[in-house]
């Protein structure tokens, strides 16, 4: 019996609806996805970290819509999501990050240094280890980098709004240490340059805050109070400059003031001397130089925001009281 002769023709004929209807349910389950985590709700809800995330953060927000990849085009059509427009996010409940918010009154703005070029800022915000992460979240598809740089904005924006002038350390302290040939324990040589950099352009500034992330486990640097999630602070006083005792006394005042406000919250001050420490971390600058650790690599930027909100209000207090 002769076999049945079947061209490759008609063999690719059967293979290329499989092929395509396989792609199809690729596409439908990725979709159906997408469009089930939008309706999902998280408990504890923060609009207005989104909101200052997102434009604050956004590369798509830098670049113009004519860099948009097709892919992101597509995604747009699909999900009502614009990409360039922070609040879009806000009504769309992607992924259940808010509740549809009606924020047509709110006046959303961009920080930066521009607004303090022309002003005199007393306090100055930087990050002796700039490169240090917080746990990746749903920020995350929103190329929403949650490093300790990010605290630096939100205490900015706080801070600005209590009637501060604050001035960031934009420049890449990690890429300075590299172009000095520094290795990662010459961080604080690298920041102390940008430092005396930024005290010769702005005379004026007085409090120099470098802000850090701890490295213990979640456990460890999280609290819980009144049903929302903190990430616990930390003060870090280098014993090994002669005058440190105007940094520890600094510290100290605004680590009680933040367990006055939420228990617990502050872990206290470590005091650091000896082999294998820097034991100064640039605080022989000036005794209103502080070092805090806010949280620890597991915790997500919602908890360390919640945090910044208690610490900006006490360095509203804090400072003022120091400056009377």
């Amino acid at each position: 019996m002769k076999k049945k002769f079947i061209s490759k023709n008609k063999k690719t004929k059967k293979i290329k609806p499989k092929i395509i209807l396989f792609f199809i349910m690729i596409f439908s389950s990725f979709l159906l996805t997408i469009k089930a985590l939008s309706k999902y709700n998280l408990p504890h809800q923060n609009s207005d970290l989104v909101n200052f995330l997102i434009e604050n953060n956004n590369p798509f927000i830098v670049n113009s819509k004519s860099n948009y990849s097709y892919f992101h085009q597509l995604m747009t059509k699909l999900i009502d999501l614009d990409l360039t427009d922070p609040l879009s996010i806000l009504d769309t409940n992607f992924k259940g990050l808010t509740k549809k918010t009606d924020l047509d009154d709110k006046k959303v703005r961009k920080v930066s240094n521009e607004d303090v070029v022309n002003e005199e800022p007393t306090i100055y915000l930087y990050n002796s280890h700039d490169t240090e992460e917080y746990k990746p979240s749903s920020f995350a598809e929103y190329s929403v980098m949650p490093t300790v740089k990010l605290s630096d904005y939100v205490l900015k924006e706080k801070l600005e709004d209590n009637g501060f002038s604050v001035l960031i350390e934009e420049q890449s302290i990690s890429s300075i240490r590299s172009s000095l040939g520094l290795n990662y324990a010459g961080s604080y040589d690298a920041s102390r340059v940008l430092m005396e950099q930024a005290k010769v352009n702005y005379p004026s500034l007085i409090y120099f805050i470098d802000l850090h992330r701890d490295s213990l486990s979640h456990d460890k640097t999280t609290l819980t109070y009144n049903d929302r999630n903190y990430a616990k602070v930390m003060f870090l006083v280098g014993l090994e400059n002669p005058s440190y005792q105007g940094n520890l006394d600094f510290s100290t005042k605004i680590s009680e003031m933040i367990n006055a406000k939420v228990p617990g919250l502050s872990k206290g001050i470590y005091e650091k001397e000896g082999e294998g420490v820097n034991g100064i971390y640039n605080q022989d600058f000036s005794n209103r130089t502080i070092l805090i650790e806010v949280g620890g690599p597991e915790n997500t930027i919602d908890e360390v925001y919640e945090t910044l909100l208690v610490l900006s209000d006490v360095l509203t207090e804090v400072i003022k009281s120091d400056q009377n």
